[in-house]
């Protein structure tokens, strides 16, 4: 289980999983695959979906509720529990958010792709952090976790625009009916530490499931009500289950999320002939990141550094930024929701997205190593203390 739950092992298949679905997609199995994603499972005359949406929908809320209990300890006991310590990472976030959406808009106005302008505002944590241990070592501490303050607060945008964007024609009374079952679910699960723990075990998984179904019922992206139950969860309790659920999601669910959303045909077509939506995505993801979080993150040292963490080297920050462009898991969500009703656009959209995290990819290990090979080289070289 260690394996599972380490860094490298999520980059490592989640990389896997979407070539093999970009190799599929464009192999005669494309067919046969495709009706299989568009098969429809569940109750007759009540909740049917596609396997696709399953994944998407059900699958993916999952991951979602890893993540926000993750946000809500950093929150509250970690590296955001107060202003200080938010401010520098915060004020690079938002350089990593602004500016990928200046450049896909300057690409895309106009053209029916302009409406996928969320798409390069993500950092995929797994993937980000995987790079980061991977070529990583000897990296100050505080790079890490600058990188996860980063990455998180990304997340967070990204819920919001899933939450507001994404959201129509609500049903104001499901919505309700979700909102009774999460708060019966956060109190119960403050009685998880007392000798009734199994009972109350299982009516918080029937609460978060009754949760899910009225959320998705009510027109608000599913995904949502992963988040507000990790969110609502008490914490101790929510650790050891995001503990137990974290193999689960890096060797199932995200996988089998990257598989379904790579399982795009790549267009024959010059590159003159490409969409917007391709170079918007493209170019937004490594360069808008690379430069925002670096550059805000250069101003947030010299704005908000008295009584902040210590501040990080130019360079550091430039590797910082090549990590966040690796957009991956939530970028491909913002894709497959922004062109929802438009599939070559949200196609071409993927393949930015998978091109973009690459191209990332690729910088941030070159970044990396060439930081890496520089701080130890200062280890190595500082006098020794007797």
């Amino acid at each position: 289980m260690s394996l599972l739950r380490s860094a490298r092992f999520p980059a490592i298949v989640l990389l896997a999983a979407a070539a093999l679905g970009l190799v599929v997609a464009n192999s005669p199995a494309a067919g046969p695959v495709d009706a299989v994603m568009h098969a429809e499972l569940g109750i007759p005359g009540l909740l049917e979906l596609s396997i696709s949406h399953w994944i998407k929908d059900g699958l993916l809320a999952v991951f979602f509720f890893v993540v926000a209990v993750e946000l809500q300890y950093e929150l509250t006991a970690g590296q955001l529990n107060s202003a200080r310590k938010a401010l520098q990472p915060a004020i690079a976030a938002a350089g990593g958010v602004v500016l990928p959406i200046v450049l896909y808009a300057a690409i895309a106005w106009g053209s029916d792709a302009a409406a996928g302008w969320p798409i390069p505002t993500a950092t995929d944590i797994a993937f980000a952090l995987g790079v980061l241990a991977v070529f990583g070592k000897g990296l100050p501490s505080g790079l890490r976790v600058f990188l996860l303050a980063l990455a998180i607060l990304d997340d967070i945008v990204g819920i919001v625009f899933i939450a507001v964007l994404f959201t129509s024609d609500v049903n104001v009374g499901a919505l309700a009916g979700a909102a009774v079952a999460v708060v019966t679910f956060a109190i119960l699960s403050r009685q998880l530490d007392t000798r009734a723990r199994v009972p109350v075990a299982v009516v918080l998984v029937l609460l978060a499931i009754a949760t899910w179904v009225l959320v998705l019922l009510s027109g608000v992206h599913a995904t949502i009500a992963g988040v507000v139950l990790g969110l609502a969860m008490a914490q101790r309790p929510a650790l050891r289950v995001r503990h137990e659920l974290e193999p689960w999601v890096n060797v199932i669910v995200l996988p089998l999320f990257a598989f379904s959303a790579a399982l795009v045909a790549i267009p024959a077509v010059p590159a003159s002939q490409l969409s917007p939506a391709f170079w918007g995505v493209l170019v937004a993801l490594p360069v808008g990141k690379i430069v925002g979080i670096t550059v805000f993150g250069w101003v947030s040292l010299r704005v908000a550094h008295r009584g902040g963490p210590p501040p990080l080297a130019f360079a550091d920050l430039l590797a910082a930024g090549a990590l966040g462009g690796i957009g991956f898991t939530v970028s491909l969500l913002l894709s497959e929701l922004a062109f929802d009703d438009a599939p070559a656009l949200r196609d071409q959209a993927t393949l930015g997205v998978l091109a973009g995290s690459v191209v990332s990819l690729i910088l941030a290990a070159v970044l990396v190593s060439w930081r890496a090979w520089h701080h130890r080289r200062l280890t190595a070289s500082a006098p020794k203390t007797a």
